[in-house]
């Protein structure tokens, strides 16, 4: 582990301690998006501009500060191509309460369309940040204290890191770039190519104290664990999405296995910290996107059974073979981005583009009553497909008044979007 300067040292920390803030009642939400002649939405504003294109990528990183305050993003000046190892994306936040301001903290050559550079608030710090980034031959973190302005380097990237900041999980880029590019990262080969199950690559535990890193779960073990549905011997092995639970006590990662024609299947999986205590959760063949709803109970999207016609959102218990409980069927979408709002009395979630208009719709589905509130229509041209797409990834702040997303505006390219649901939540 390393230490390296931040050039905004002095400005940043201005920034973090108050200097020049506003009220945020200077600011003004944008008027309330209607479709067709009745449909009305919860006030939006776009809180970044071009020339240059703005984004933060997944669902389930902290982009709001603990104070609800700042909101990190990433911003760079090309759209509609794979990036490259040597193309750089800036690093910054907005403050919300002084003009929707953008602040530049850094920067990076790690990263990818649909989850940037694993940006994120580091949990359990108030000013501390974390991003992916290369150095010296490899890929690495970076951890920037925006009060301070002292940075630190870890010797490894990260994708999920623990909810007391001291730990993170992190597959094998190299590997998820070969065999799924907009995931991974350019510029390294995955040196077990022709390995279809390695036994030294895999999920790896990285101390963010000491910066050591060790392999806890590689993809040998996983290929020989339990039953792989359709399994053949020509299959490649490979981890990808992975998250801590609430409590830290475990983390979920996506087995998944790509067949010669590029057709892929996946079980979800739990484990320890440690890699110890494997649990094939869903081993249907059929799993998506997922969210911890408490230490004991996943969210997740997936079939029924591997024959069933069609997805849908499944409560299921952290054990082997849990069964799957539906929620929401027909009401919440069963492809979008799911997270809990603290409380659990509300998931927050969203959707691919749909129909001619390629409508994209963050909703918020109400558990106990099972009803659904839209967040609005957001358009996606057709030339945001594929690795380069444009997923809402609706991201909630901690006070649980605003909703983050990322969506194209105008003509401005992807930028940063802030709805406020507070006559929603009731929060303040």
């Amino acid at each position: 582990m390393s230490n390296y300067s931040c050039s905004r040292r002095e400005f940043v920390s201005r920034v973090m301690c108050g200097v020049g803030a506003s009220a945020l009642g200077s600011l003004s939400f944008g008027a309330e998006q209607k479709s067709g002649a009745e449909q009305k939405f919860p006030p939006m504003r776009v809180i970044t501009k071009g020339p240059r294109h703005h984004w933060f990528g997944y669902y389930d990183k902290l982009q709001f500060d603990p104070t609800s305050r700042y909101v990190l993003g990433m911003e760079v000046a090309f759209e509609h191509r794979s990036p490259r190892a040597d193309d750089v994306i800036k690093i910054g936040m907005v403050d919300l309460e002084d003009g929707d301001r953008w602040i530049e903290l850094g920067e990076s050559t790690a990263w990818n369309w649909q989850q940037g550079c694993m940006l994120q608030w580091l949990p359990g710090s108030a000013s501390e940040i974390i991003w992916n980034d290369r150095q010296d031959g490899q890929f690495v973190s970076r951890i920037l204290d925006l009060k301070s302005g002292k940075g630190r380097t870890i010797p490894s990237p990260i994708y999920s890191v623990s909810p007391d900041g001291k730990t993170a999980v992190t597959p094998d880029f190299r590997r998820i770039q070969d065999v799924r590019p907009g995931y991974g990262y350019p510029g390294f080969p995955d040196p077990n190519f022709k390995d279809l199950a390695p036994q030294d690559s895999g999920i790896f535990r990285v101390d963010l104290e000491t910066g050591k890193s060790t392999l806890i779960l590689s993809l040998e073990e996983i290929s020989q664990t339990g039953t792989i549905p359709k399994n053949q011997k020509d299959i490649k092995h490979y981890f990808n999405h992975l998250l801590f639970s609430p409590d830290g006590s475990r983390f979920i990662t996506l087995h998944r296995w790509q067949y010669p024609n590029g057709k892929r299947l996946s079980r979800m999986v739990t484990a320890r910290p440690d890699g110890s205590d494997v649990r094939v959760v869903i081993d249907n063949g059929f799993v998506s996107h997922f969210i911890w709803r408490d230490p004991e109970h996943i969210l997740a999207q997936s079939k029924a059974t591997a024959d069933s016609p069609s997805w849908g959102d499944f409560l299921v218990k952290d054990e082997t073979g849990a069964e799957l409980k539906e929620v929401g069927k027909g009401v919440l979408d069963n492809g979008g981005h799911l997270t809990y709002l603290p409380g659990n009395e509300w998931i927050l979630n969203d959707t691919y583009p749909k129909g001619k208009e390629r409508m994209q719709t963050p909703h918020l589905y109400h558990v106990a009553s099972g009803k659904r509130i839209d967040l609005g229509h957001f358009h996606s041209p057709k030339l945001y497909t594929g690795e380069w797409r444009v997923d809402t990834h609706p991201r909630y702040s901690p006070n649980s008044r605003y909703v983050c997303i990322d969506s194209p505006y105008q003509d401005q390219g992807r930028q940063l979007h802030l709805i406020d649901i507070s006559e929603i939540t009731g929060a303040s």
